[in-house]
């Protein structure tokens, strides 16, 4: 089944770039042609490069690496941050810290600023012993850290990849990524550049719809490859331990076939020699004691003729 269609690309306007004179020459490979002034993505190179940064997104996630959701821009901001919370991954869509990713020893000292300030009760002004005016300046720091920072609230490290919408707009966050080597996958609009991005996409950066399709489709690979993650983590534990404590629900339901299979072949291996082990012994404690038997009732018989011929002596 194909990750996204030609219908769904279409209807979310994603084969629309910019104007003719605002365009960068390197897109011109993925350039199907020009209408009314405005040039018009190649869907079909869209799909096939859809397929491959689906894959990737995928094996990512599912050898433990995290992909952090990049889009500042009023079109992404809801989009990113509703699909990167529906996965548990961190997101930016307010504004990039520069450092962020370059700097994160510093970014992670504010993030736990951050945590201390959120424990503070801001309502209770005598248990909390700060006057109201220093009250109001530490909800005014919270409110500030968790806007800028309350996406990666939970990020204890750089990611393994990173998701951006228009990588003009996000230009510092392509370059601390290409510093430390962090693989990009990213929209390519028709006045974007191709060479910054490992994993790039051709198509509308600026409709909300097509911004929310493709990131929704970046969330469904990361999502498959947290099952698969769990998938492995599931089989590791059920070899030493078949007493294991189960998966969540929702992971059980996943899984439930695969487990069935896996347990009927163990089920009839271990029945098997139970049966025969069971069988044996019997067997043998049966003969056993047919021989003993038949040796009581010869001894008495045995001795009767024996007593008779005394007294007749």
């Amino acid at each position: 089944m194909a990750v996204v269609t030609m219908r769904q690309l279409l209807e979310s306007g994603v084969h629309f770039g910019h104007q003719t004179r605002r365009w960068n020459p390197k897109m011109k490979r993925f350039i199907f042609t020009e209408r009314n002034g405005i040039y018009i993505v190649d869907l079909q190179q869209s799909l096939s490069y859809i397929d491959r940064a689906y894959e990737f997104v995928k094996e990512t996630v599912a050898h433990g690496g995290t992909i952090l959701f990049v889009g500042t821009k009023r079109q992404a901001q809801e989009p990113v941050a509703e699909q990167a919370a529906r996965v548990g991954m961190p997101y930016v869509n307010h504004r990039w810290l520069g450092g962020m990713l370059t700097n994160f020893t510093t970014v992670h000292k504010r993030l736990q600023r951050m945590k201390e300030l959120e424990e503070i009760d801001f309502d209770d002004v005598a248990a909390s012993g700060l006057t109201k005016k220093e009250l109001l300046v530490l909800r005014r720091e919270k409110d500030k850290l968790v806007r800028t920072l309350g996406g990666i609230r939970e990020m204890s490290k750089v990611p393994s990849a990173i998701w951006i919408v228009d990588t003009n707009k996000e230009h510092l966050a392509v370059d601390e990524a290409r510093k430390l080597n962090i693989p990009i996958v990213a929209i390519l609009d028709t006045n974007c550049d191709p060479d910054v991005v490992d994993y790039k996409i051709p198509g509308n950066d600026d409709a909300i719809r097509a911004v929310t399709l493709l990131t929704r489709v970046i969330a469904d690979a990361a999502a498959e490859g947290l099952m698969q993650r769990h998938s492995g983590k599931k089989g590791e534990e059920a070899g030493p331990d078949a007493g294991a404590e189960p998966l969540a629900e929702w992971e059980r339901d996943l899984l439930a076939g695969a487990e069935e299979q896996l347990a009927a072949p163990a089920a009839e291996s271990t029945e098997a020699p139970a049966a025969e082990a069971t069988e044996a012994p019997a067997a043998e404690a049966t003969e056993a004691a047919e021989p003993a038997a038949a040796e009581t009732a010869e001894a008495p018989a045995a001795e009767a003729p024996a007593a008779e011929t005394t007294e007749a002596e």
